[in-house]
């Protein structure tokens, strides 16, 4: 598989896109990657196999998986109450959770009748801090500032949110009595040897030389350089173009029923299985078409970052899009959509 018909150079300058990593995977393996431009405008950082970029709600994908492992291992069951298991915070019980309770499965395919508040979950403020996932879902941090609650009855409606995946955060947390990005740790990066990516991101983490700055659609560095989103599950990752593609081979091969971390093949291909009649929406990922042309993608969005995972678990082919520029518009009317339309699948 490889990128056809696109001048990358050209295209980044006529976005006002400072770098730019790629990893193309099929069979398997990851077949290639490439790396352009630079992690901070007018430096000589130049972008590389190892730098590490905002995957922002690519993080989702991550949550997906672990959540799916967790199933596995018995820790937590998809069709289950979550507030069954939930310790710490419930899902508060009202008109819409009468006949239908908030599960799991509901969380991941954004079906579980909560809707984000407006202008809720931005990036890290430093003079604030971090919140911690409890007065975030209790809307008691300049984060989130309403309390969250189920506002359809759950299935009815699709509503992305973010507060849906800080609740499977706290749920995780909870039933392992571990922080989240320890349990991603053990799970999935160690595992597979997944060794450029982070989850419990600080700013003294992300001030180094592999890490890259975000950028605006004018190719200018964003307030802070570095911007963090304190909800590791929803959209905390940090990694590189190649750790993220690994991740997605594994989801492939666990659909293959060749699994490093064990996770079942029924269950993997739940997490690509259209959930309760949304054709578009999987556990943690989304779809497009069916059988053996199933698409299944991750867009990434946040200050200063966009990026893409997309792949055809079918035909084992795919590719992982980096960059550390917000162009303002969607991932696919940009340079992102530029390159994925020219990818030879």
């Amino acid at each position: 598989m490889k990128l056809k018909n696109i001048k990358i150079e050209e295209r980044m300058e006529h976005y006002n896109v400072n770098g730019l990593s790629i990893a193309l995977f099929e069979e398997g393996q990851i077949c290639g990657t490439e790396n352009y431009g630079s992690l901070e405008v007018n430096s000589d950082r130049k972008v590389n196999d190892d730098s590490i970029f905002s995957a922002c709600s690519i993080s989702k994908l991550l949550t997906g998986m672990l959540a799916i492992k967790l199933v596995e291992e018995g820790h937590l069951d998809l069709d289950e109450n979550v507030n069954e298991r939930l310790v710490t915070w419930k899902v508060p019980e009202n008109e819409y959770t009468k006949n239908k309770k908030v599960t799991i499965r509901n969380l991941l395919s954004h079906q579980s009748g909560i809707k984000d508040p407006e202008g809720s979950f931005l990036e890290l403020n430093s003079e604030i801090g971090f919140p911690s996932i409890i007065e975030l879902l209790e809307g008691e941090s300049h984060y989130c500032k309403v309390p969250i609650e189920v506002q359809f009855e759950p299935e009815s409606e699709f509503h992305y949110s973010d507060a849906g995946f800080c609740i499977i955060q706290q749920l995780i947390e909870d039933v392992t009595k571990k922080q989240f990005y320890q349990v991603v740790n053990e799970f999935i990066f160690e595992p597979l040897g997944i060794k450029n990516s982070k989850l419990d991101t600080t700013m003294s983490d992300v001030d180094r030389d592999n890490f890259s700055c975000g950028h605006n659609k004018n190719g200018e560095l964003v307030d802070g350089k570095f911007p963090i989103y304190p909800y590791s599950a929803a959209s905390g990752l940090w990694t590189t173009s190649s750790d993220l593609a690994e991740l997605v081979l594994e989801l492939m091969n666990a659909i293959k029923g060749e699994s490093k971390l064990g996770i079942s093949e029924s269950l993997a291909k739940e997490m690509i299985t259209p959930q309760r009649g949304k054709s578009w929406t999987g556990l943690g990922v989304f779809l497009e078409g069916s059988e053996k042309e199933l698409e299944i993608t991750s867009l990434g969005w946040g200050v200063g970052f966009q990026c893409m995972m997309v792949a055809y678990p079918h035909l084992e082919k795919g590719a992982v899009i980096m960059t550390n520029a917000e162009l303002g518009v969607h991932q696919l009317e940009g340079i992102i959509g530029e390159i994925y339309k020219s990818l030879l699948f």
